[in-house]
């Protein structure tokens, strides 16, 4: 007995950085799974679709991540950040009402961690996406770094 419980810690525990590590990758994951299943339908194949899923959710990833990059306005990186921490704060909620769900009755309680969840899972991926940091305008690309802060300037150095 006491065995299961320690499993059952360390499975909840894996499910839950599992969830945390993988929240960023939700929205190109939709999107490539969407796009696989259409060209699937379609009539492409197995191979086919697993081919364009891939491309286009990997595509979507590096396309947010440069987007993010680039742009210095910061209203539009926060709506970029909210289009990656809205799918992800969605499989949050579905996943913390299924472990919910093994742990307590339905009702309200279970509703409750499940959003409580999903309020996690959107901070944490809207997070990880805002740790992107755009370059510098005009500025060397060592000047604003660690290095710059301890480098000397002309009038730090000791004239002898």
């Amino acid at each position: 007995m006491a065995i299961s419980i320690v499993l059952g810690f360390f499975g909840l525990g894996f499910f839950c950085w599992l969830l945390f590590t993988l929240a960023v990758y939700a929205l190109p994951f939709l999107a490539g799974l969407s796009a696989g299943l259409a060209v699937f339908h379609g009539g492409a194949g197995l191979f086919g679709a697993l081919v364009v899923g891939l491309v286009v959710g990997v595509t979507i990833l590096v396309f947010g991540q440069i987007v993010l990059t680039t742009v210095r306005t910061p209203v539009i990186r926060l709506f970029i950040g909210l289009i990656y921490a809205v799918p992800a704060a969605v499989a949050g909620y579905q996943l913390c009402f299924a472990l919910a769900g093994i742990g307590m009755s339905a009702g309200g309680w279970q509703h409750a961690f499940a959003a409580a969840g999903a309020i996690l899972v959107g901070a944490t991926a809207f997070a990880r996406m805002a740790l992107v940091i755009p370059p510098s305008a005009g500025r060397d690309s060592v000047e604003g770094t660690a290095q710059s802060a301890v480098d000397l300037r002309p009038h730090d150095q000791i004239k002898v």
